[in-house]
């Protein structure tokens, strides 16, 4: 996420750090290098010098001047800067209205309107516990409105159906007097977008928004945009009465201007990121951990998160009580581990996460390779008989050679998988034998394990 960005921030709060005297020459070139990396980022310019005098005036106040440590406090300083330029705390959305609650997704063609909308409905509905409907506005793709009802099916709400023959606000309309006759919670209103900005697509939505009266008017923008979602913000803003803020798409290798600039251009907080394509990929925007982020400081707190949300409770809760009964790990829970982690999102995702020091380290390892190496793996085991799992002692020669052919492998690669396989067999017994926290030691104690920070 704003890798660019991150890189750049990292190495200058590396530098700032092992600073032991602050001097106006030094803090001068430490804003220099920010203030590059900010507008190299497509961070707009007014946003880079409210920052850069923001940062300025507190750097060369006496609390900095006098500390012990002012290279750290620096750091700090940058960082809470950076939370005020994005909003600081969380802004969820607001349901406080006679339901069904209108919300309102704006924005332009390209951005991942459709998309956002079924994955702030699954979102509703999974962490809200309301009962979603959606329907589409854009008259002018069909397959738009096929496309949200696909998205919509995926995400587990109900589908208004919609055609290019009807016009926006009486679709709006009908659909909100279905919502309210059948008690939706929520409606969810998806608008048409344009490949750039012009007066027929904004009269159109402002007659949608003065018919429906949403609670909630969102404008989705996407994080790889650069200078040009500035001047979209800019319009959208001027137009409607804009509630909040979506970035789409801030899991690219992005510039990540954006994020530092629509919350000041339009004065909305930013609400949601999507962070992946899958319909669970959004998170509820937090502008401190975002600014962890981007300082290379990691985002502990969503790791956690999306390990917990990957983990099957029910599952992990059998295989221990399994393990500890003496009945064995097999193959069969090897595969569950191998497919847990890629519904966690894979090792990319969580490295993704990871503090600049600790990502470095991993990063040494080839991620496409090891992800490559994991679908492999499932692929072998896949390609056994249920009796094979259940009892890979079985697995001799022969065995081998049809289930390296069934996978389109070589015979050592199910040699390695199984030697692996063996070895987690292994650790399982031990923490069966009350010997977890011995395990866990002597794995902290390992060289070039890095410690947790948790």
């Amino acid at each position: 996420m704003a890798s660019a960005l991150t890189d750049k921030l990292s190495r200058i709060v590396k530098g700032l750090r092992g600073q032991s005297r602050i001097t106006e020459s030094n803090v001068a070139d430490m804003l220099r290098e920010v203030r590059m990396a900010l507008l190299e980022a497509d961070v707009a310019l007014a946003v880079v010098r409210d920052f850069i005098a923001r940062v300025k005036d507190k750097a060369l106040g006496q609390e900095v001047l006098g500390s012990l440590q002012p290279g750290q406090l620096l750091v700090s300083i940058v960082h809470r800067e950076l939370v005020a330029t994005m909003g600081e705390g969380v802004s969820d959305i607001d349901l406080a209205a006679q339901p069904p609650a209108v919300i309102l997704m704006a924005g332009l063609q390209g951005a991942g309107k459709t998309t956002t909308t079924a994955k702030l409905a699954k979102h509703l509905i999974e962490r809200r516990k309301k009962k979603v409907l959606t329907v589409s506005g854009d008259v002018y793709r069909p397959a738009a409105i096929e496309q949200l009802k696909t998205v919509t099916a995926q995400a587990g709400a109900e589908w208004f159906p919609s055609s290019a023959d009807q016009k926006p606000v009486d679709i709006g309309l009908a659909a909100l007097d279905y919502a309210r006759k059948h008690y939706f919670d929520v409606l969810l209103v998806d608008t048409a977008g344009r490949l750039a900005i012009d007066a027929v697509l904004m009269q159109e939505i402002q007659n949608l928004h003065a018919a429906l009266k949403p609670v909630e008017t969102l404008f989705v923008v996407d994080a790889m945009q650069g200078q040009d979602a500035i001047n979209t913000a800019r319009a959208f803003k001027d137009a409607l009465p804009l509630t909040g803020i979506i970035l789409t798409k801030t899991d690219g290798d992005s510039r990540g201007g954006a994020a530092l600039s629509v919350r000041q251009v339009t004065g909305a907080p930013i609400k949601f990121a999507g962070t992946s394509e899958k319909i669970d990929g959004l998170e509820v925007f937090d502008a401190e951990r975002h600014a962890g982020r981007i300082l290379g400081m990691g985002d502990i707190v969503a790791l956690v998160e999306q390990v917990t949300a990957g983990v099957n409770v029910e599952a992990a809760q059998k295989l221990a009580a399994k393990v500890k009964s003496g009945a064995g790990f097999d193959l069969n829970d090897f595969l569950s581990q191998i497919q847990q982690m890629k519904q966690m999102g894979g090792l990319s995702s969580l490295m993704d996460k990871l503090p600049a020091a600790m990502a470095a380290k991993a990063g040494q390892v080839d991620m496409d390779r090891a992800e490559k190496d994991i679908r492999r793996k499932e692929g072998i085991i896949h390609s056994m008989t249920p009796l094979e799992r259940r009892k890979p002692e079985l697995i001799k020669a022969t065995r081998k050679r049809r289930i390296a052919m069934g996978a389109g492998v070589q015979v050592q690669e199910v040699n390695r998988m199984l030697k692996e396989f063996e070895q987690m067999q292994d650790m399982m017994k031990k923490m069966s034998g009350g010997g977890m926290m011995n395990m866990m030691k002597r794995l902290g104690g390992m060289k070039g394990m890095p410690k947790m920070p948790f």
